[in-house]
């Protein structure tokens, strides 16, 4: 395994997904009773955008890097530069914390984390950033084992971010069979299935296998910041929302019309979201 989220971290990907995950969690908070915080593929916690990684990309700069001194950001964006900013006290952006460390800052008494690494040196930092919180606990193993090994949780409420590096051709197959198996030891999980935009014929071919999964509601979420058929990479992303939290979709109606006129990085940005299966 060779991806390393320290060279992405806080790039428009993060802004789309992370953005989203906080307002998950908070939707899923209004009610008292806990829930249980799973992620596949955590990374370290916490990434320094001045390091070598960061700055070798500089992909942060056409992500977090465009909001963090607006003034004039949607509420959901505007709640994860204010979490962003918790990691940057001085007011200069430096530190962008990942998945992991902006639900850990959002854990309430009775909530819980799971975490899932596969990458030695990343998970041995894992452990060490949150050494210090009884409310986490860290796995080095394969991020699609999660549900076999953790489904169904005490709390009977989960919300999963399976976030695959996408370095195989079969990630994509191997995230619906990982979905399928979580919905089926418990129905009433919520997964947030992060993927990149790039390939359109795989991307299709992902499409028809979520829409025959079997799956409860399904939301597809996508952001495109450069034109679909550009050769340069990651022209955009999207996510696969199951069993999203009302009013979620109401409000990125409003919100993906802005982040794809503010992220955009060739010409203008796009956007996308309706049911693949399912509807409220």
């Amino acid at each position: 395994m060779n991806y390393r989220h320290s060279y992405h971290a806080g790039n428009h990907a993060d802004m789309l997904k992370h953005a989203i995950l906080l307002r998950m969690a908070q939707l899923l908070q209004r009610k008292d009773a806990p829930y249980c915080y799973l992620d596949s593929h955590a990374g370290t916690g916490l990434y320094d955008l001045a390091a070598e990684a960061a700055g070798k990309t500089g992909e942060y700069l056409d992500g977090i890097a465009r909001l963090w001194s607006r003034s004039d950001l949607p509420p959901m964006i505007a709640a994860l530069r204010d979490a962003v900013a918790q990691h940057n006290p001085d007011g200069q952006l430096r530190y962008y914390p990942g998945s992991p460390q902006l639900m850990a800052d959002l854990l309430r008494e009775q909530d819980r984390m799971i975490l899932s690494e596969l990458h030695p040196e990343d998970a041995e930092l894992l452990r060490q950033n949150f050494a210090y919180n009884p409310q986490v606990a860290v796995h080095q193993r394969d991020g699609y084992e999660l549900p076999k090994a953790f489904l169904p949780v005490v709390e009977k409420r989960a919300l999963w971010l399976l976030d695959p590096p996408f370095e195989k051709t079969d990630d994509l197959s191997r995230s619906v069979k990982a979905m399928q198996l979580a919905i089926q030891r418990m129905r009433q999980t919520v997964i947030a299935l992060w993927y990149p935009i790039k390939d359109q014929r795989l991307l299709r071919d992902f499409y028809r296998q979520v829409s025959t999964a079997e799956l409860p509601k399904v939301l597809r979420v996508e952001l495109n910041v450069r034109p679909a058929d550009n050769a340069m990479g990651l022209n955009g992303s999207g996510l696969m929302l199951v069993n999203p939290p009302w009013p979620l979709w109401e409000e990125l109606d409003q919100v993906l019309p802005w982040l794809a006129d503010q992220l955009a990085q060739s010409g203008a940005g796009d956007w996308r979201m309706d049911w693949l299966v399912g509807e409220p």
